[in-house]
This record gives C-alpha cells, sequence and structure tokens, in this order.
C-alpha cells in the first residue's frame, strides 16, 4: 500500500505550483488577455529550435516549427468540453488554465510567436548546452512536435511544457525547473524550526491579523506534509 503523505505532498505541491503558471489579466480586460505589443524577428528561428519565454517566477517553453508558429503545451479544459477548434484555437484565459490543470487536462497546441511569447523576451536553444550531444535532429525535433499536437493529460510535477519540449528536442521529457523548485522546497522545510516558524506565522495570521483559515491553512500545512515526505 503506498504512502499517503507523499501523494498528499505532491497534490500540494501542484497547487502551489499553479500560483506561478497563472498569467496576470491587464485590469478591466475581462476573460481575454491582451498580448503585449511587440514585435519578433523570425528570420533567427529555425524550425525544429526549443524557444523560451522567461516569465516572472518559470519560464515557458516551445518548439518552432517555421513560419511564425510555435508548438506548445498549455493546460486547458476546453479540449475536454468541445471538438469546435474555432473555440479551442483563441488564446487561453485564466479560467481555462486553472480548470485544465485542476482536471489535469491541457493541449499541445500551434500558436504565432507573438501569442506564445504574450510580450515577453524570446530565448533560443538556451537548453543545448545542458544536453551536449543528446540534440536530435531539427526537423526530427519539429515532427516530434507536431505528431504530439492535440489534446493531451497535463501535471504541474511530470508533464508539462518543459517535459514537452525537452521530449521533442532531446529525446527525454524532464523538467529542471521544477526539479529546482521542489529541491529548494525541500532544503527549506527539513529544517524543522523552518516548519515551526512557517506553522506559527500561518497560526499568527488567523488570530491576530483575521485572515481567513481558508487561505492561511495551506501556509501551515504545505511545509508540514513536505518535510514528512522529503
Amino acid at each position: 500500500m503506498k504512502n499517503p503523505v507523499p501523494q498528499a505532498a505532491s497534490l500540494l505541491l501542484e497547487k502551489l505550483l499553479l500560483l506561478v503558471h497563472v498569467r496576470t489579466l491587464p485590469v478591466g480586460s475581462g476573460e481575454e488577455p491582451a498580448t503585449a505589443p511587440g514585435y519578433y524577428d523570425t528570420s533567427c528561428f529555425k524550425r525544429g529550435d526549443l524557444l523560451e519565454v522567461p516569465r516572472t517566477l518559470f519560464i515557458h517553453f516551445g518548439i518552432y516549427l517555421g513560419e511564425n508558429r510555435v508548438a506548445h503545451l498549455m493546460p486547458d479544459i476546453l479540449p475536454a468540453l468541445t471538438a469546435d477548434r474555432r473555440h479551442i484555437q483563441q488564446v487561453v484565459t485564466n479560467k481555462r488554465l486553472i480548470l485544465g490543470v485542476i482536471t489535469k487536462t491541457a493541449s499541445i497546441r500551434v500558436d504565432t510567436v507573438e501569442d506564445f511569447a504574450y510580450g515577453g523576451s524570446i530565448l533560443v536553444n538556451h537548453m543545448d548546452r545542458l544536453f551536449e550531444d543528446q540534440v536530435l535532429g531539427s526537423e526530427e525535433a519539429a515532427r516530434r512536435a507536431e505528431k504530439l499536437v492535440g489534446a493531451t493529460a497535463y501535471s504541474l510535477l511530470w508533464n508539462n511544457c518543459e517535459h514537452f519540449v525537452t521530449y521533442c528536442r532531446y529525446g527525454a521529457p524532464v523538467s529542471f525547473q521544477t526539479d529546482k523548485f521542489c529541491e529548494a522546497v525541500k532544503m527549506v522545510i527539513r529544517d524543522q524550526r523552518s516548519v515551526l516558524a512557517s506553522m506559527l506565522v500561518g497560526l499568527a495570521s488567523i488570530v491576530c491579523l483575521g485572515l481567513a483559515p481558508s487561505t492561511t491553512l495551506p501556509t501551515i500545512f504545505i511545509p508540514f506534509f513536505l518535510w514528512m515526505a522529503g
């Protein structure tokens, strides 16, 4: 029988990671986000290139397919609800993204470079240095990406956009940013004093500041469960 504590810790950690994956919508914009204006010189991109867009707390990845098209994995509930490609192809809203994460559904979709980058700067093949001789041919990487386009399962920890691109370009699905995040969290919470301090801060927030338990309790229990799992 599997130990329920590590499983609970994994679920809690996925919910915590969700907080850093949500894209902020402009104030008053309603559901549909507006892509920040910008120009991307796609002449420097080659078919099969691995593109990275650094965000505030994470990096989004995609595979360039040529002709201003990028294949990338996005959590999205809509492919599970409809087959209408006109609706699915619209820019993924925060609501669609969050519901996709909760239900573990996603799609590998093809968007323009502008929609993929969402106004951010783009790095090209920045991960090649980590894989050395494992880089597949550019055409092979692009074909792998094209073959996988469509609905897919999703997990913040085990099957995200980085897993998708590393499989396409290097032949092995890995996520360095997820690994680093998990290790950093475990290093902090392995110290029992950090766990105790976190719990005390959470309790103080409820008692002294009047914060809602539904908001504060995750701050108390996430470090505890992760420490137990480590």
